[in-house]
């Protein structure tokens, strides 16, 4: 079985983060894909505006009717800041005989020599980088030996969360930013006003 992860905030979860699980599943031929909404990211140092529960919520709206994708609540649950090693700890336990993938975006290759432990990380998954059409990709300096990374062509969404809760937050519509399910939990508990 080939299991990818996408972590993240998802503060709110969108387009931009379905499109690109949906991209690599695709590319690497992922049998599923879970998603990891992050107590506190390491390298994203302002809090999350939405609660725990209201991500989750929101990212489990996000991927209902989406055959493939799940996820998962673990490090919302063991809270803290949230290291990618310790999480990939998790699930090779939780998936022993699973080749697992962290799927991340062209931006965050750069930043990937910053991760903690990365050579442990890079023993427990392989990454698959979704690039942007007319991104330039290229490994970085720092990486350890025997990372994989797996290049993944993606398609352009220019969305982001923090445009989405500045829109939320001026009352502009949220529609084709986020599934609608999403805006419909936005709306209704009053998110990022």
């Amino acid at each position: 079985m080939k299991i990818g992860f996408l972590g993240g905030s998802f503060d709110p979860v969108h387009h931009g983060h379905l499109v690109a699980a949906r991209d690599a599943r695709e590319a690497c031929a992922l049998d599923r894909v879970v998603f990891v909404p992050a107590a506190q990211a390491p390298l994203k140092p302002a809090a999350v505006r939405a609660s725990a529960s209201d991500r989750l919520a929101m990212l489990r709206a996000a991927v209902a009717s989406e055959p493939g994708f799940a996820v998962s609540d673990h490090e919302l649950r063991r809270g803290g800041t949230s290291y990618t090693v310790d999480t990939a700890r998790f699930f090779r336990a939780e998936f022993p005989g699973a080749q697992l993938f962290w799927i991340i975006g062209a931006d965050q290759l750069a930043r990937l020599p910053r991760w903690k432990d990365l050579p442990a990380l890079a023993q427990l998954v392989e990454f698959i980088v979704v690039t942007r059409p007319g991104s330039a990709w290229r490994r970085p300096a720092g990486l350890p030996r025997g990372l994989r990374l797996h290049r993944c062509s993606g398609h352009t969404a220019g969305v982001s969360s923090t445009e989405l809760r500045a829109r939320a937050r001026a009352g502009l519509p949220l529609e084709w930013f986020a599934p609608q399910k999403v805006v419909a939990l936005i709306r209704r508990r009053r998110l990022y006003h």
